[in-house]
Order: C-alpha cells, then structure tokens, then sequence
C-alpha cells in the first residue's frame, strides 16, 4: 500500500542537476538547496548536538535515581548497593560526532517520474544530512558509488568543508547503462578499516540486489557497521515501482542490466500482481533495514521530502532512541 500523499509545497522537490552540470550552475542549486533545507530545518536544531541522532552520548554523567522505563543497562550498581536504592548513570551528550554517508548514485537512481529524479532527492537527502550534523565540530565524510567508480571523501569539520563535498558529489558522473551498483561493496570500505564510532547514513534505493528468498547482499556489512555506529538508512522511492498505471503496452528497460521488457499496463491483473511483488519487496528491504538495527527513513520523489525528513526528526526526539530500535 502506498503512503498517503502529502500537499505539495512550491519548495518541496529539490532542484534538477542535470546530467553535467557547470560549476556556475551547480552552485546556484545548490544554493537553492541550502536555503530551502535552512529555512524549514533551523528550528529542529536547539542545543549541542544532532537533530538525526538524539542519543545520550557516550560520557559519564551523574547518577539518578530509578524510573520506570530506564534502560537497565545504564543502571550504577555501586551506587544502587551503598544507597540501597536503584540508581541508572546518566551519559551526557557527545561535543562532536563524526558522521559517515554512503551515497548510491548507480544507475537505477537515474530514474523519475514525479517531481524529480531518485538521483536528486538522493543528493538532497545529502545535503540535509550535512546540515543537520555539520557544527560544533561534528565532521562529515561520504563515500560515494555509481557501479562503475567509488570515491571517498574524508571527514572534515565545517561548513565549507561539507560544501565542498557537495558540490563534488553534483559533479559525479552518471554512471553508464548496463553497470549495476555494488552498495555491499561500498558499505564494506566503510568498515575496513574501522572508523571512530559516529553516524553512519546510507543513501539508496536499496535495489539492484534480489532479497527475495534471503538477505540482501547489502545487508551483512550494514549490521557489521551497526554494531560500531549508529545507523540511518534513507530510502529513496519513486511511486512507478510500487505501482504502475494504465498507459498501454509501455517499453521499459533496465538502467542497470540493460534488459528490454515489454509493459502490459493496460492489463489490471498484471498491475496488480506488479503492486504485489513491489509491497513484498519493499516490506523485505525494510525488514532488512530492521535487523541491521538502522533507523528507516523514506523518501518519495512525489512527497514534500524536507516535511519527511522533519517527521523523522521529530518522531526520533520524542522516542530518545538515538535513531535505530534496538
């Protein structure tokens, strides 16, 4: 079943970059995109740390007493035996997070049929990332890969550092037709060899590998990061693959593997065992994304996408959980 649509606001698809884009080009979208991010963001991030990942932090706080629904793992033995009271540590809040994007830019995400491509609300999706992790010290990293290259982009600090970044991603070439992504391999660089704990996002479609019948082969390396970093992953969806419309015999081909198939959309039967295998397919992914304990959040090219990413923000405030369910 699909989600409900959401009213269109005039700024809510992200800007077109284009095959190629020149330099003068790509940072006027660019800019489109920071201001858009920043006008509707800016007021999640109240305090020292991540709007994505509320979490506790790591560093050792003071003890309090009890309650009902405490984590008991957190829970001060010793000060529990000398006051005979039970007692949980509370941490405080990380200064600086170090958060690592793994960006599928493969050639299936070259596709789009509603206000843009999957290729550009990935880069958004970037772009919100960067703004809602880069201060305060926080450095950011990415890791991107197109099926045909893989290019890594140290973690830095700041505000220039994350703009750079971005403007390199824009200027990723498109990967060529017949090529198919290898998001296991690029999670897997991620991994070896291992980076200080942080955030680790991963920006795809999550297709291009079969997960009927089995896991994903994306999803080993991911619970091999879960269990060092907390973790995002950000689905980007197009409303064609979860259900096709009554347009005829409509050719279609595989941007990935090449393969022509010929669409009969005008056959109700077929459109409807077509929504049944997309749902199944999407309920696999998420379930995958579940066991690997990251946090899931989606992303339509038909949707206010920056009216999402609020929605996860603040469902995750308000859970404490720091962003995956344990």
């Amino acid at each position: 079943m699909t989600s409900p649509a959401v009213p269109a606001r005039p700024d809510a698809a992200p800007p077109r970059f284009g095959g190629a884009p020149d330099a003068a080009s790509s940072a006027l979208l660019l800019r489109r995109l920071e201001l858009t991010i920043r006008r509707r963001l800016d007021g999640l991030l109240q305090g020292d740390h991540l709007g994505l990942v509320p979490g506790s932090g790591s560093e050792a706080g003071d003890a309090r007493t009890y309650h009902p629904g405490d984590d008991v793992r957190r829970m001060d033995w010793p000060v529990t035996a000398r006051t005979q009271v039970p007692h949980v540590r509370e941490t405080i809040a990380d200064r600086e997070l170090e958060t690592w994007v793994v960006l599928d830019l493969s050639a299936s995400l070259d596709f789009g049929t509603a206000e843009c491509e999957k290729r550009d609300l990935a880069i958004a999706g970037l772009a919100a990332v960067s703004h809602l992790t880069v201060r305060g010290g926080n450095r950011l990293g990415a890791v991107v890969t197109t099926g045909e290259r893989v290019d890594r982009y140290p973690a830095a600090p700041g505000r220039l550092a994350a703009d750079r970044l971005l403007r390199a991603v824009v200027a990723t070439p498109r990967a060529a037709g017949g090529r198919r992504g290898d998001l296991a391999a690029a999670l897997e660089t991620l991994r070896r060899p291992p980076r200080r704990r942080g955030l680790v996002v991963v920006v795809s479609d999550f297709l291009g590998s079969d997960v009927h019948g089995g896991p994903a082969d994306w999803e080993r390396p991911l619970r091999g990061l879960g269990a060092r970093h907390e973790l995002l992953a950000v689905e980007v969806v197009d409303p064609r693959e979860l259900e096709l419309t009554d347009v005829g015999l409509l050719t279609v081909v595989d941007p990935e593997s090449g393969q022509t198939l010929e669409v009969p959309t005008g056959n109700a039967d077929f459109r409807r065992r077509f929504a049944e295998g997309a749902a199944a397919q999407r309920r696999e992914i998420a379930a995958g994304l579940r066991r690997a304990g990251a946090g899931h959040l989606q992303l339509r090219t038909d949707r206010d996408w920056v009216a999402d990413v609020v929605r996860y923000v603040a469902d995750r405030r308000r859970a404490g959980s720091g962003g995956a369910a344990r």
